[in-house]
């Protein structure tokens, strides 16, 4: 595929490999903080190609892996009144809450509905105004400019039917998180190239010189990855910290500013509550005053209990990069997509379903 296969050329990616192996002289631990990253790591077996004292972990790269156990329970409760069409992306459909998923509701007769944009709710909500129609809004600032328009329609078209279940949160806070924490083991970061694109750059510098660790804004294919290892290495090596930007075919230092101007018109920063982290503050878009109609937890008067229910699921510690999906004892067996104990292992982007799809050790016909 053109403009695809030239990112996964595997003469170049072993040519990157080998340099990379004759710049590095000591152990370091590099975070990808992008679901997408993960996957592809894993997919294409980069962290193989990496030489032995290179290390990567798996940061909170994943919006709905993040998302904690109050919110769902929230998006359950709303769904279980009649009046209510809950609009969902579909990876949110089969994380777990307290008792059930959305999946499990919407067999048990709640009118849940799978939608691929947040327009698509606001179109529901304008063809049945006898009906209250809650998007639950989940996603880094990739996804929020789009809730953020969807929010400016409803508002033109007068909509009183229409609100949102926000679960938006921002990355500089979570790395900012894992830097602060006295189990970091994080040296230098790849930043996730399609958050940038919207938001630019500029909020990363202040991370990198706080805490003096490199931050590569860094693209999706294989030899994105391996070059953004690679200019991550380099500045380790040489003792630097800065902001540099790898994925410059999508990515300028300001960012999208169209998209910007529409987070900064519909949300403001507001404390969120991730799995696995605990509440953070700024790390999370709420709506601002002018379009507070539309957030469903006022709407409804819901609460958000903030305890995780007792699991031996170990999502928190493979969200903080602490563990990896194979280290936990319920991996494959009592934990699967079919029937998963955590998000990380029912997303798209999570990290237990990468390793699920590409690293899982296969079963002898004998004994299956």
């Amino acid at each position: 595929m053109k403009y695809v296969h030239e990112y996964r050329d595997p003469a170049l990616a072993r040519t990157l490999a080998d340099q990379l192996a004759r710049q590095t002289t000591r152990p370091w631990t590099i975070m990808e903080v992008c679901g997408g990253q993960t996957h592809a790591i894993v997919k294409f077996g980069i962290d193989e190609l990496l030489p032995p004292g290179v290390t990567l972990v798996h940061g909170p790269g994943c919006p709905v892996c993040v998302t904690p156990v109050g919110l769902i329970d929230q998006a359950l409760t709303l769904a279980a009144r009649p009046e209510v069409i809950l609009c969902s992306f579909g990876d949110m459909l089969r994380v777990p809450g307290t008792q059930r998923d959305l999946l499990h509701a919407k067999a048990a007769g709640a009118d849940v509905r799978l939608v691929y944009a947040p327009l698509d709710a606001v179109q529901l909500a304008a063809a049945n105004p006898q009906r209250e129609i809650v998007f639950f809004a989940v996603g880094f600032e990739t996804t929020a400019p789009a809730t953020a328009l969807a929010v400016l329609q409803a508002n033109r078209l007068g909509l009183e039917n229409f609100s949102l279940l926000v679960a938006h949160v921002r990355v500089p806070p979570a790395m900012e998180t894992l830097l602060a924490s006295p189990n970091n083991r994080v040296q230098g970061f790849l930043a996730a190239g399609h958050v940038c694109s919207v938001m630019g750059c500029e909020e990363y510098e202040p991370i990198a010189r706080r805490h003096r660790v490199p931050i590569v804004v860094t693209g999706f294919e294989p030899l994105d990855i391996l070059q953004g290892v690679s200019r991550c290495i380099a500045q380790l090596e040489a003792g630097k910290h800065e902001v540099e930007n790898q994925y410059a075919r999508a990515v300028r230092p300001e960012g999208n500013l169209p998209a910007r101007q529409l987070l900064q018109e519909v949300f403001e920063f507001v404390p969120r509550c991730w799995r696995g982290l605990g509440e953070l503050p700024a790390s999370g878009l709420g709506l601002r005053k002018a379009y507070v109609r539309f957030d469903a937890e006022k709407r409804f008067g819901l609460t958000c209990t903030v305890a995780e229910p007792a699991s031996e699921c170990i999502a928190g510690l493979v969200l903080q990069g602490i563990k990896k999906p194979h280290e936990c004892p319920a991996f494959g067996t009592r934990c699967t997509p079919e029937a998963p104990l955590g998000a990380p292992m029912v997303s798209t982007e999570g990290a237990c379903a990468a390793y699920y799809r590409y690293r899982r050790p296969l079963v002898p016909l004998a004994q299956s």
